[in-house]
């Protein structure tokens, strides 16, 4: 009988937590969350978007995982109750200069095999959002909301049904790999056969104890505005800008929530901490690691200008509510309230390149998931099955 441990509560670890205990229902599955709760990093305080998978690279594991992921995750959420609403999303070009890459994912939407996707002319963005200004759009049916904390609870509810255990508020220490694997915490030791390391913005921390990585996660933070009820009316659907082809980030949008109401943002800036949610919370160890990574200043000396730009938007409201004016021109900062943060785990190599795809590292009887940032959320049934795969090859 297999003994496997998953690091990590996020939604990745119990997807993969969830499908080893469909492929291999004889086996002991634990789950490792450091926190008191489950998902309450990148999986609780992201967006809440079911991403279509139109803005990634065909053949790509983040567009076929994207596609896969999709299909499995609103077959779950029917299966099991959890609601979700695709509701569509606006790509919307504001200039002339944006065509040509608002024409090239579109291009890529029908190669990952997106179904009836509308240019839009500018009536006919007017008839989906009369409020948004464009010249030209793409309508992107696929597209929806979801509470992906909702959808974490039900891969713990299904998994702890089948007789296997999650450890709460335990911090992994060390892994090391013996005749089983031992997986040392602040509070006992497991062991195990097989370990998958989901540990989200810290995966290379716990990578590095059994592998040799050319890696690490710098933080990046994503603030967002609340538009406030009574200009909700703003905005039907979801609204994205034409994405800078040269920056791994959207760009800051207006996104309908599940729980009501419609948020604006996120933009990306250097977070201080791992985990340090607001501006000035700072993690003095942790940004002295960053900002000596020689990875991190190759990607500072081709990205300032934007870095720069991110860090005037996140304290000037004027700025972020004039960027959002390039979609809706009626909207006026004393309509946005301070809304929540969340931060991305972003893969930066030592030659100071984003690493764009998922990343999975295999050493001995160690998965590491190295890189799973958007749409790792969307794509977590597919791969949690590309993570139970592995698992006798």
């Amino acid at each position: 009988m297999k003994k496997i441990c998953v690091i990590g509560a996020g939604i990745v670890g119990l997807a993969t937590a969830y499908k080893l205990s469909k492929q291999y229902p004889k086996a002991k599955i634990s789950i490792i969350e450091k926190e008191k709760n489950i998902a309450q990093h990148q999986t609780g305080k992201n967006s809440g978007v079911i991403h279509s998978g139109i803005y990634y690279t065909p053949k790509s594991l983040k567009a076929e995982n994207c596609r896969k992921g999709y299909q499995q995750l609103l077959q779950f959420c029917q299966e099991n109750d959890v609601k979700y609403d695709i509701c569509g999303k606006l790509i919307v070009a504001t200039r002339k200069d944006e065509l040509p890459t608002l024409k090239m994912l579109y291009d890529r939407g029908a190669e990952n095999a997106l179904q009836n996707l509308k240019w839009l002319d500018p009536e006919q963005i007017k008839m989906h959002e009369p409020y948004v200004n464009g010249i030209k759009g793409i309508w992107v049916p696929q597209t929806g909301i979801v509470d992906y904390l909702e959808v974490a609870k039900k891969y713990l509810e299904l998994v702890l049904a089948a007789d296997n255990k999650v450890f709460l508020g335990e911090k992994v220490l060390d892994i090391r790999q013996n005749n089983q694997v031992e997986i040392i915490t602040n509070k006992q030791t497991h062991l195990a056969d097989i370990v998958y390391n989901c540990a989200g913005l810290y995966s290379d921390k716990l990578a590095k104890k059994t592998t040799e990585i050319d890696y690490k996660i710098v933080p990046f933070r994503g603030e967002y505005y609340r538009i406030k009820p009574e200009k909700s009316y703003l905005v039907n659907h979801l609204v994205y800008p034409v994405p800078n082809p040269e920056f791994p980030f959207l760009g800051v949008h207006f996104t309908r929530k599940m729980s009501g109401g419609i948020e604006a943002g996120p933009n990306a800036v250097l977070a201080f901490g791992r985990e340090s949610y607001r501006k000035l919370q700072i993690d003095f160890p942790e940004l002295f690691e960053t900002l000596t990574y020689k990875g991190f200043l190759k990607v500072v000396s081709k990205y300032w200008q934007d870095g720069l730009y991110e860090m005037y938007r996140s304290w000037s409201k004027a700025a972020f509510t004039k960027a959002l004016q390039r979609l809706v021109p009626e909207i006026t900062a004393s309509d946005l309230e301070i809304g929540g943060s969340g931060i991305r785990a972003q893969a930066i190599d030592s030659k100071g390149n984003l690493v764009d795809d998922f990343l999975i590292i295999r050493k001995g009887n160690v998965i590491n998931v190295c890189n799973a940032p958007s749409p790792a959320a969307t794509a977590s049934l597919a791969i949690a099955d590309t993570l139970v795969d592995l698992l006798d090859n």
